[in-house]
Parts: C-alpha cells; structure tokens; sequence
C-alpha cells in the first residue's frame, strides 16, 4: 500500500478525531488549508504539498501512524459478546470540522459513539445530516449574535453515500400525512462502529421537504415532528433495508422515539397484533430521558400529530385513540398532547437519567405516569454521563500522562494508573498546569485577532484563569459571576493581574434572553476594570471547547438547579489538572468530595427554589463568597519554593477521584451491564 492510499484510508475514518499523531500528520500536510477547513484532514490531504509527500521522515510517520490505526481496527474488542446495539439520536458531535451538534446531547452522542468503539460493541449510530451544521456565530458592532449557515460539502468530508449493489442510493420512504418523504443516508466510519445521518436534500423531493434535514432545532412544531418521523421511522427503515437489525435499539431522548412505533408496525406486519407487537418492542428498547425542564419535551398536538401521521397508523391497523394513548400519560383524555418522552417510556423496557440527580428528578416529574407507587419507586434508573477521555486530552496532556502515569489510554479504566498522580512532583504538576495555560493564551490571542468582536488580550499565563464555555440557555446563568458589578470589579483589582475570565457559546437564534446574556459579558468585557482580563470568544467549537478545559484553572458552572441534567464540560478539565467550581447539579454531587477536588456554590444539594430571582441572589452570593474565601486566596499561597503546594494537592485529588468515574468507558460498560444485557425492567 503506497503512503497515499495509507493517508485516504485514514482521512475517511474518524479515528483521527482522537488521534492527535494523525491530525499533525494531517496539519503537516498543508497548514493553511487544515486551518481553514476547522482542521480537516480530506481538505488538508487534497490540498498538500509535495515537498511534504516525498519527505521521507513524513513517509515514516504516515506508515506509523496507518500501523497504529490498524492495529486498533483489527484487535479484537472486549465486548463482542455483548448485544448488538442500535443508536439513535439527533445530533453527533464528533469534530469540529462537522458540524452536526448543538451542544451536550450532541457532544454525549459523539463520545458514547466512540466509547462503544473502543470496547468493541457491535454498535451502529444513526442520526440526521444537518448539512447546514447548527450555526456560524458571528456578533455585529453592538455585541449582538447573528447567524449563518455555510453547508457541508460532501466532497470534503469523510462521509460515503450508502448505495446498493448496482451502486444506486438506497432510498426509504416515511409519510407526513398523505405526502411521501424520501431519505437516502450517508456513512461515517468512527473506528469500528458506523454512522448513519438520514439526508433529505436531494431532487426526489419536494423544497419543504428537502429543508427538513437542513438545520438543528429550527423551524415550526411541524418542522419538528416530521424531522422526529425522518429520524425515528425513517432510521428503521433505512438500516434495515441496508441489512442491519440489532439486539438493542437505544432511545436517546425523545426526538427519536417513533422509532419503537416502526419497530411496532414491522411485527403487525408479520402478523402480531397489537398488544404483542408492544410486548415485543418493549423487549427491545431503551430509552434515556435527558430534560428535567418540563417544557423541553417535544408535544404534539392531537390535530398536528394525527394530521402528520395518519398514514403510518393505517399501517398500524389501530385507532387514533390507540396511536394517541401511546403518548399520552392519561389515554383517555382527548385534549392531552401526544409526547414523545412519554411515548419513550411506554415503550422501552428500560429507561434512565444521565446523573444521579436527573434520575431523582426525572421519577418526579414523571411520578404522574406511576400514580399508584411512591416517586423514589418510578421505573427510571440513572447512568452518569462521560467523556471520551482520548477526544478531550490536549497533546501537552497526553505526553505528561504517559511520562507520569504509564500507558494510560489502554489501562484508563485502572483506578491504579490515576492514583499514580500522587507520585509525580508538585514542581511536574505546576510545570504541566502552565504549560497548558501559556497555550489557552496563545490560541486566545490568536482567536481575538481574527473575530468580528473588537477584543484585546491582556491574558496573563500567570494568572488564575476561569472557563465558562457553553450553550447560553438562560437557565446556565452566564453572566451570574458579573451579578454585584461592583464586587466583581473589587476582585479584579485587588489581585491586579491575578484573575481573568473566558467565556464561550450560543444561543439559539431564537432565543432572546440567551443573546442577550452575551451582549452583556461583551458589554462588561469593555470595561476599564475587566479589559483584556475578560474575554468572549465567538463560535464556539469544539476546537475552542478542547482549548479551554486543558487550559483553564477553574471551571464556573452555574446553571439554575435542578436544570441541568448532567453536564460534561466540567468533567473534561480534571485530565488537565483543572478544578470545577459548580453548583451540586447534574454530575457534580456525585463528583465533588467535600471541598478537596474542587468547590460547591453552596452546601444544601437538595433545596429547590420556586423563585428564579431569590435564587440568583443567593447563588451569586455564595459564589462570590467561594471566589474570596477559598478559590482566589488558595490560588495565590506559596510554599517556600514558589508552588501553590495546597491548591497542586487539590488538582491530584481531581485527577485521581474524577477522571475514570466520568469517563465514557465507565459510561458504556454501565450501558451494557445495566441496560443493554440486564434482566428486562419494569415499565408501564
């Protein structure tokens, strides 16, 4: 195999997303270009130089790196054994190069995608082909977020058009009311396991029709429920008209849900009736909840979801009043919205929450679907959400952990190799956290020069840097740091250039409140007491997202508790010695340790408050109080060598107590012991 046909093998698998020795070959290549694609190795690869192709040392590091990949294709997975899994899902964050996420659902979707690799599962992935990504985030002179919608070229990116024997697209049909919609899909290779993305866009159908998979979250209540019948029953068809049936089919969140009602109508078919076809999708489903806001369940009418799905219940052969009560928490109430959530748990054998707290929180508020059983008993169980730990290290990281903790991406899962960090230097340590820091400030700097923001960097890679980087959906609260102004102002100055702040996100074009939330840091970023301490970077990525949990100090986490359903930007900073200052929501009461791997904003994990205001003042108080007594002056106590000796105690106690808990391999065995093999749960 010639070193070019070794560099096309590895450009069309997405290996190289957690392979940092493959994208530097790939950056090595032709750096303008990988720059100027989002750090794509098809672009960079059909754009290189050759100088650089018949360079022999690149010729050795292109078979090197082709030997690593093939090797980890063809080693037996441990967990063949397990059932074969089918997984849908919206969104997919895989790279920044592609832009098929919008935040934590997508993100979650991509690692537990690559996890399911690792391991070996027999796991396919289908989702849709927002060919228009999410958005590019782009702000006019006022600090006001616009968007923009470049598409995805398929030619520059390792996507395949699955296509039949005589090499024609295989093409499936769903129906929105009386209209057909036809999907045709393509393939990405992630490792070993496959993803499909359902795709629209193409002449067989008509305008309205081909928009349908163009964008993420957009559009009208039928926009969505005909993007949820592409994705749900389209998916089905789609894979198993490509020949692929699974063990398991996994539910994740509601979007998908009518996937278990092809599920249903492919055993009416064969001759089942209707209450057995529910038993026998019951068998085979598993859904995970991830919403505890009430209003981020999608409901249908019953006028807009009988008049987009009258066609499939014909198939069904029931009712409307059948097909209804599948979604309904009261079948017999003829005004109730049909939900997909509930249409999830009625039809899984299992279900579950992503952290401890949105397992509790989900049982309440589907305690109403249970009436006759006490809330704790409600049939919804938790699996805490994970990082892929090799997506998420920095290359600065990955070469301290392995000089310092030994071959750490293959014995990851060892409690042993983590506690190793207790061995390693405080000097090794600060000398690692600064590094990473002087890199943050470089890569911010750049970033700064070239949005359409007006910013400048005063970043000290000295100083104790906080990260906050995330969807701004208002209940995270972005600009809750910034509450008392003037309080704010008092701890920048009085630690001088000790302190600074970097935030990233969007809000959804739609929402007001989140836009506003940025204009606002932009505005406070201009001030004389917080400028070129406090910066906003535009169009967050996951490029940017990567940056900031190696480089910053501290995580802020703020969210409106119980809100957040568990969160994994915070859990990524613990591999790069950073430490989480969150509110005890989401994965964080399961994380935090009393004050010795990072902070709590506040102690009562379990009080609620039925005032959004009175909560904000209270958690703005008890954050600053955190900033004063404990982050900021631990930060800045030396040892008699110059070392922040308590705080570096602090950082072992993150890495040793956070990193494997909440890593994506500890998340899919859960997956498989505790939902995809485990004795059949209880469901209504």
């Amino acid at each position: 195999m010639t070193p070019q046909d070794q560099l096309n093998e590895l450009s069309r698998n997405l290996w190289w997303s957690w392979n940092p020795d493959a994208l530097t070959l790939f950056k090595r290549l032709n750096p303008d270009a990988f720059a100027a694609s989002g750090n794509n190795p098809i672009v960079a690869l059909k754009h290189a130089r050759q100088v650089e192709l018949e360079d022999p040392y690149v010729i050795e590091q292109i078979d090197s790196v082709y030997r690593k990949f093939r090797r980890y294709m063809d080693e037996p997975g441990g967990r063949e054994d397990a059932p074969s899994v089918s997984y849908f899902c919206m969104e997919y964050g895989l790279h920044e190069s592609m832009p098929l996420y919008s935040g934590g659902l997508g993100i979650l979707a991509g690692d537990h995608t690559k996890a399911a690799s690792d391991v070996g599962l027999r796991f396919t992935a289908v989702g849709l082909f927002i060919r228009e990504g999410y958005f590019r985030q782009y702000f006019d002179s006022d600090g006001m977020q616009h968007d923009d919608y470049p598409a995805i070229d398929v030619t520059q990116h390792p996507v395949e058009p699955v296509l039949d024997q005589n090499g024609q697209p295989i093409v499936v049909t769903v129906h929105s009311g009386d209209d057909p919609i036809h999907i045709r899909a393509f393939r990405i290779e992630i490792g070993k396991t496959k993803l499909y993305l359902l795709d629209t866009d193409f002449a067989s159908n008509p305008y309205r029709f081909r928009f349908l998979t163009r964008r993420l979250y957009q559009g009208d209540r039928k926009t969505r429920i005909q993007q949820e019948i592409i994705l749900g029953i389209g998916g089905a068809r789609m894979l198993h008209e490509i020949g692929i049936r699974s063990d398991v089919y996994h539910l994740n969140e509601g979007h998908c849900a009518f996937l278990t009602l092809e599920l249903m109508r492919e055993h009416v078919e064969k001759g089942a009736s209707f209450d057995e076809a529910r038993e026998k999708v019951r068998a085979q489903s598993v859904f995970t909840t991830h919403t505890p806001v009430p209003a981020g369940h999608d409901r249908f009418s019953p006028e807009l979801f009988m008049s987009c799905m009258h066609t499939f219940r014909d198939s069904l052969r029931i009712s409307d009043h059948q097909l209804m009560s599948l979604g309904r928490v009261n079948p017999d109430d003829p005004s109730e919205e049909f939900t997909m959530t509930v249409l999830g748990l009625r039809l899984a054998r299992a279900a579950n929450g992503v952290s401890k707290l949105n397992g509790e929180v989900a049982r309440r508020q589907w305690h109403h679907m249970y009436p006759d059983r006490p809330a704790e008993e409600v049939p919804i169980s938790h699996i805490t959400n994970g990082i892929h730990l090799p997506t998420w290290a920095s290359p600065a990281s990955r070469t301290f952990l392995r000089v310092n903790l030994g071959s750490w991406t293959n014995d990851r899962e060892k409690q042993s190799t983590w506690d190793r960090i207790d061995q390693v230097s405080d000097q090794a340590i600060w000398e690692y956290r600064r590094k990473l820091r002087q890199n943050l400030i470089d890569f911010v700097n750049r970033k700064v020069a070239q949005q359409s923001l007006p910013q400048k960097s005063l970043l000290n890679p000295r100083a104790l840097t906080i990260g906050f980087a995330r969807r701004f959906a208002t209940y995270k609260r972005a600009p809750l740091l910034f509450s008392d102004i003037e309080r704010v102002a008092n701890l920048f100055s009085k630690y001088e250039r000790n302190i600074q702040v970097i935030y990233a996100g969007k809000a959804h074009p739609q929402d007001e409140g989140g836009k506003e939330f940025i204009r606002t840091i932009y505005e406070l970023s201009q001030q004389s007491q917080f400028k070129g301490r406090l910066i906003f970077l535009e169009n967050y990525n996951m490029e940017i997202g990567r940056m900031l949990v190696s480089g910053c100090d501290v995580w802020l986490n703020n969210p409106r508790r119980p809100y957040e359903a568990s969160g994994t930007s915070g859990q990524k900073i613990a591999l790069h010695g950073g430490l989480n200052l969150s509110i005890l929501d989401g994965w964080w009461p399961e994380g935090y340790d009393n004050g010795t791997n990072g902070w709590a904003i506040g102690t009562d994990a379990s009080h609620e408050y039925m005032d959004p205001a009175e909560q904000d003042a209270i958690d703005a108080e008890l954050l600053y109080q955190v900033l004063e007594n404990e982050v900021l002056p631990l930060f800045n106590k030396r040892g008699p060598e110059g070392l922040p000796n308590d705080w570096i105690q602090m950082i072992r106690s993150s890495i040793r107590s956070l990193t494997y808990q909440f890593s994506a391999h500890r998340m899919i065995t859960d997956y498989i012991d505790q939902m995809y093999t485990e004795p059949v749960a209880e469901t209504v």
